[in-house]
């Protein structure tokens, strides 16, 4: 395989967390190449932890990333949220904004959860012209993740990857593809991630999420508690062969590392990136 002309390996970033920013203000040296923030922390907001963003973002590359969009939702997301949302937006200039594809509630109540879709062609509808809205408010391009799941739709029309490639195609969209999560709903569901990942094009990957899950034994759990696992890192070279040049973030966010910690684990996603590209 040849690598694309005007490629790179690809720049690994990692969530920003609220236990490694006295670590970040003393600015050290680091092969972190930007930051992943959660958009509902920041939102709405005018004490420390937007302070920290903005220093970050000084020094930096950032990208929001929410859970509280609800881009499945029948209602829509809401209004208010949108408008913070932007807000953010117009204070950090991310270089990707992306949430989860999937709903967290109903009547106008947020439950906090990330709800998995039936994979239908009302469904896709439904988030396309929610997309539509979405992106004509923030006056930008979103991406959206695939999401972990523990239970299926009798309903279901599509496999997800395809529900995930209509979408994205139909709205205009880009993907955010979680490898952790296609390896723990592959394993609850009992499907391929292999296949999985081969059915997204690459010209609608905009960023990789690498994340450990907790094995409860009849089902895998996404609790961002530990480390990617091998069959995770596995995955991730499989794709990042195939995109060299796609961002690639470490998300942790349960039992949180100490900055050293998570700073390996970011090398090893560097190191791997280029392995692959060396030899591409």
């Amino acid at each position: 395989m040849r690598k694309k002309e005007n490629s790179k390996p690809a720049e690994v970033g990692v969530g920003l967390r609220p236990v490694h920013f006295p670590r970040l203000l003393e600015r050290p040296r680091t092969p972190v190449r930007w930051f992943e923030a959660i958009s509902e922390n920041y939102m709405d907001s005018r004490g420390r932890p937007l302070e920290v963003l903005t220093k970050i973002r000084a020094d930096f590359p950032v990208a929001l990333h929410g859970v509280s969009l609800s881009i499945g939702g029948v209602e829509g997301p809401r209004p208010g949220y949108l408008k913070s949302l932007k807000a953010l937006i117009d204070r950090v200039q991310p270089f990707l904004v992306t949430d989860h594809l999937c709903f967290t509630g109903a009547h106008k109540k947020n439950i906090h959860d990330l709800l998995p879709l039936p994979y239908t062609k009302e469904a896709v509808r439904t988030v396309v012209s929610n997309v539509s809205k979405v992106q004509d408010v923030l006056g930008r391009t979103i991406g959206l993740e695939n999401v972990s799941s523990y239970l299926t739709y009798k309903d279901s029309e599509m496999r997800e990857e395809q529900f995930l490639v209509e979408i994205a195609r139909k709205s205009g969209c880009k993907i955010l593809l979680d490898v952790n999560n296609v390896y723990v709903s592959a394993t609850n569901h009992g499907f391929k991630a292999e296949e999985y990942l081969d059915a997204i094009p690459n010209e609608l990957i905009a960023q990789l999420h690498l994340g450990g899950y907790s094995d409860m034994g009849t089902f895998l759990f996404d609790t961002h508690s530990r480390a990617p696992t091998d069959p995770v890192w596995e995955l991730y070279r499989r794709m990042i062969r195939r995109i060299p040049n796609v961002p690639v973030l470490i998300e942790w966010d349960e039992a949180v590392p100490d900055w050293a910690g998570l700073e390996n684990e970011a090398k090893k996603a560097i190191r791997i990136a280029r392995e692959d590209y060396a030899v591409a």
